[in-house]
This record gives C-alpha cells, structure tokens and sequence, in this order.
C-alpha cells in the first residue's frame, strides 16, 4: 500500500488547488457559451437552438478526451498529461473568442471538448491519490464544485462586466472579450508542472506497458459500464437543470437584464458549492451511495418551488435555483470520491473520465429535447421540471443497486 505519509502536506495542497482550479476554468469557458448564447447566435447569424448544439459538439468530444489524456495519465502518469490539457484547452478557449463563423465556432467547442473530457479524469485521480482516505469525500465535494465554482465565475463576469465590454477591443463584441480570459488555464499548468510531484500511487501500480493498460481496462468492463450508466443519470440531472436555465430565466420569467440574470445563476451556483462541500463532507460518515441517494431524494422535493415560482418573483426563483441545486450538486459532490474508490490502482486515470464523460455525451441531448418541447408550446418550467424529476428517481435507483468502496486504501491490491 502506498504510504501516505511521504506525501507531504504542501504537495497534497498544491494538487487540491491545482484539481479544483482546472475544473474551475473548464466549467467557466462552458458557461459563458451558455449565458451568452443569445448574443453568440445574433452574430453568428444562428438560432439558439444551434448553440445548443454547439454545447452537444462539446459533450460529444469528451470522450475522446477522457479516453486520450485518461489513458496518458495510466501509463505515463497524472502530471504531464494534466500540464498538455491545460495548455490546449487555454489556447483553444482564445480562440473560440476568434471564430469568424458559426462553422469554426463548433469545430472549436469540439476541440474544447477534448480538453475538457481530459481534465476531471485525470486532475481528480492526481488528487484523490493524495488526500486522506478520511477527508476523501469532503475534498470530493471541494473538487467537483470547481465546477460550479466555474459557473459561479462566469456568472459574476456576466453580471460585472459584459455590459461594459462591447467598446473595451475595437472591432470585438462583448462575448469574444470574455472568452480572451480563457488563457488562465496555461498558468496553472505552470504550477502543476513545477509546484506537484508525480502520484506516489502511480509509481508503485503503473502499468508496464500499453497492453497491459488496456488488458487490465478490458478486465473491468462491468465496472466501466456500470459507471457510464450511473453518469448518464447524474449528467441528466445537472444538464437538465442548469443548460437552459438562463433562457427559461429570460424567456419565461421575462428577466431580460444581464444583471438580473446573472445574479439568479450565481445564487443557484452558491447553492451549488454549500451542497457539494456538505454532501462530500457527509459521505465521508454515512457512505457514498447513501449520501448521494438522500441528495437526489431532496432534490425532487425543490422541483415545484425551482421550476413553478410565479413569473417575476425573484425571491422564489432565488430561494428555488439555490435549493435545486444544492441538492443536484450535493449529489454531484461525492462523485469523485466514489468512483476513484471504485476504480482499480492501474486504470484510475481512465476509468472514472471516460465513464465521466461517457455519461455526459448520452445526457447531453437533454437540453435540446427541452428546448425543442419548450418550443411547441410546453413551458421550459412543466419541460425542465418534469424531466429532471425522472433523473433524480433514475439516479436514486442506479446508486442504490451499485457497489461502494468507501475509504479504499489506494495503492493496494483491489
């Protein structure tokens, strides 16, 4: 068994704000295509029913990426392939800031795709084998609200400053300015590459060689299956109740200010992290698959307060995308914690990713079948409401009947 104590407590920091952080940047750039979307679409001469599509190009290179930089960080360990992703995926959001057209603009989400398919996997294997088993779940918690986090970010850049950046280029509209802060991710890399040591884990359960990697992957192809499914169901419940939140914010509740509409998202992202740091914290003393049940349990409960408020009361629509969201990410919060226990030594870089991401290309229709219900008459909140109350039962189910390896002990013989 790997010795935890030759980890020292400054690179076992360093790695939690390194882990965080990447997500954080991957879930900004996501966001802003999101919130958005509607000036995207106007100069790129679109409707926003292909920006979502847009959003589905990413979530379909995902995997991809999962599967490039998951099995890079299994063979040849978790620091340099995190350092290439953080580099691609910086230069790749500059870019997007640059697309002349609507074509360029989904060829480059898909590239961000890779980027970010390849970046959970591998910035959660390096953590998670740094951290004490007994503060596994709470730092889970920490790690995927660098998601939410992200969300936050993107909503305060909305709120703060794209009023005031169609003049600050010249020549360059208010959403490209926000997409140039998008090369923030390359310092980080910095910081991985001279701040982190290599995953003592990894050094002792590498594989040997490229056949034995994929071998060994073969070998769990139950587990792996088992944690696409599970993913599918927690990917419908984040994307359903997040993608089109902004338009059924501007839409159906008439919030037109930019103001308005990213202080609602940015109260529903705090919900977010409170839920994520303590469901992750809860399961560290109730198990995985019992705290994630209660969350989406919960969550079913908030979907009439979330998706009914009247039109135009922010109080109930604040108080409702605060609660729905601490349950969807308190949920959401466990899940790298649970499935890096789950996952072999030798495929802990691959694995959790790839199903990850697996299960965000099957969700990733979601928003676009509720867009196009919401467009024959249905309300977004009757659409949003109904479908996410289906994934959270799903989700209840499929942790239920799953297996749980609470406080596994990495680098010992699964």
């Amino acid at each position: 068994m790997a010795d935890q104590t030759v980890i020292s407590s400054g690179d076992r920091n360093r790695a939690i704000v390194a882990g965080f952080l990447g997500w954080t940047f991957d879930a900004f750039d996501f966001f802003l295509v999101i919130l958005t979307s509607t000036a995207i679409a106007a100069e790129l001469g679109v409707d926003n029913t292909s920006i979502l599509l847009a959003n589905w190009a990413t979530l379909s290179a995902r995997p991809l990426g999962a599967f490039v930089f998951g099995t890079m960080a299994d063979r040849y360990g978790r620091r340099v392939p995190l350092i290439l992703n953080l580099v691609f995926y910086s230069a790749i959001e500059v870019l997007t800031g640059l697309a002349p057209n609507f074509g360029v603009f989904i060829v480059l989400r898909f590239l961000f795709g890779i980027g970010m398919g390849g970046e959970w996997g591998v910035g959660a294997s390096l953590m998670m084998e740094k951290v004490s088993p007994r503060f596994r779940g709470l730092l889970s918690g920490l790690l995927q609200e660098g998601y939410a986090f992200g969300s936050l970010l993107a909503s305060i850049a909305y709120w703060a400053l794209y009023p005031h950046l169609d003049h600050l280029l010249p020549g360059m509209s208010a959403w490209r300015v926000l997409f140039m802060l998008g090369g923030a991710p390359a310092l980080l890399a910095l910081f991985v590459r001279f701040g982190i040591r290599e995953s003592e884990v990894w050094h002792t359960t590498r594989s040997e060689n490229w056949r034995h990697l994929f071998s060994s992957i073969g070998r769990h192809w139950k587990l792996l299956l088992y944690v696409i499914v599970l993913m599918a169901a927690f990917n419908f419940s984040s994307h359903g109740t997040q993608d089109l939140y902004p338009t059924f914010l501007k839409e159906d509740h008439h919030l037109h200010d930019p103001r308005t509409v990213g202080m609602l998202n940015g109260i529903s992202n705090v919900g977010a992290i409170l839920g994520g740091l303590a469901f992750g914290a809860l399961s560290d003393r109730l198990g995985r698959r019992r705290s994630i049940r209660m969350a989406f349990l919960a969550a079913i409960l908030c979907v009439p307060l979330w998706a009914f408020s009247p039109v135009g009361n922010l109080v109930l629509l604040a108080f409702g995308g605060f609660l729905i969201q601490f349950m969807v990410q308190g949920a959401w919060g466990v899940v790298p914690a649970h499935l890096t226990e789950l996952s072999p030594d030798n495929v802990r870089g691959f694995l959790p990713g790839f199903g990850y991401q697996c299960g965000a290309l099957i969700a990733g229709s979601l928003p676009y079948l509720q867009e196009s219900l919401a467009s024959h008459s249905y309300s977004r909140g009757l659409v949003m409401g109904s479908t996410c109350t289906v994934a959270f039962l799903l989700g209840a189910v499929l942790i239920s009947v799953g297996p749980e390896r609470h406080g596994a002990h990495f680098g010992k013989a699964s």
